[in-house]
């Protein structure tokens, strides 16, 4: 995919109707010969330009003056209502590894459906030094979780006041992740797509 094929688009998109809020632009990766029981897409890629903040909750052995903390000795708060009220409030869960299992039992059975347990890849802090946190808190803001659950992918890439040249970059990152992870590459590309949140899609080349 080239990038002026994004830059086109973009253009077009933005001759749409002006609406009360910074719409999102999405890109929709369409799949075929993708059967979701026998194959799936679980990804998280870190783009070259941050999209929102992201709300981030910390399992942390002592307080952190950079995250939302929440210490083992408070774990037990944590059931049934306000454990999924938690769930709800964070977009990613981190958390020290010497604390893992205990997160696991208490809170592994309402994060891993929801696709938020505290991963190696994105997650999970060998020590909770400020230093180590904000690090991860860096890479967490530019990251977006792509898994797949039916053959059509839909991946935020940018915002409608970003850069056109920044929402390129995101969706030229997006684009080769996805490819290099589905087995038969391009042969299981049916078509891409990309439009902000009100508008119609328009495919790129």
């Amino acid at each position: 995919m080239e990038k002026k094929s994004i830059l086109n688009a973009l253009v077009e998109l933005r001759k749409g109707k002006k609406r009360k809020f910074v719409q999102t632009v999405d890109l929709i990766v369409n799949l075929r010969n993708f059967d979701v029981r026998k194959q799936s897409i679980n990804l998280t890629i870190e783009l070259p330009h941050k999209i929102k903040e992201k709300k981030v909750c910390a399992f942390l052995t002592k307080k952190s003056d950079l995250v939302d903390t929440i210490l083992k000795e408070d774990f037990n708060n944590y059931k049934g209502k306000e454990l999924k009220k938690l769930v709800k409030k964070y977009d990613f869960f981190i958390s020290v590894t010497n604390l893992m299992p205990f997160v696991a039992t208490s809170f592994g059975k309402v994060l891993g459906p929801a696709g938020k347990m505290p991963s190696p890849q994105l997650g999970i802090l060998t020590k909770d030094d400020e230093k180590t946190i904000k690090e991860v808190l860096n890479r967490i803001d530019k990251a977006v979780k792509i898994k797949s659950k039916e053959p059509s992918l839909k991946i935020a890439v940018g915002k409608e006041d970003m850069e056109d040249e920044k929402i390129a970059e995101n969706v030229l990152a997006v684009y080769n992740t996805v490819l290099n992870a589905l087995p038969r590459k391009k042969e299981q590309i049916k078509n891409i797509l990309i439009k902000f949140t009100m508008s119609k899609p328009i495919k790129l080349e």
